[in-house]
């Protein structure tokens, strides 16, 4: 996950909408079963669908009250600590 794609990715829900972000994932995930995809353009999606994951949860905790950067700040940590773990 990238924190940049991820701030931008926010921009972009707050400036629009989450359903943008949620069909994209959807049409992602779903392009994920084509048999044909090297392991590389597998992991690329797989890495575009985290980030915004991602983007959506910051935005969940938005909605919820935080502001963008404890959001962003709160999310990397528990990515991090999930890692550590």
């Amino acid at each position: 996950m990238k924190l940049p794609v991820i701030k931008h990715l926010t921009g972009f829900i707050e400036e629009n909408d989450e359903d943008y972000i949620i069909e994209t994932v959807e049409t992602l995930e779903a392009l994920t079963e084509v048999p044909s995809l090297k392991d590389e353009e597998l992991d690329i999606i797989g890495e575009l669908i985290s980030n915004m994951y991602g983007a959506l949860e910051v935005h969940k905790a938005i909605k919820a009250g935080k502001n963008k950067k404890d959001a962003l700040n709160g999310f990397m940590q528990r990515v991090v600590g999930s890692i550590d773990s």
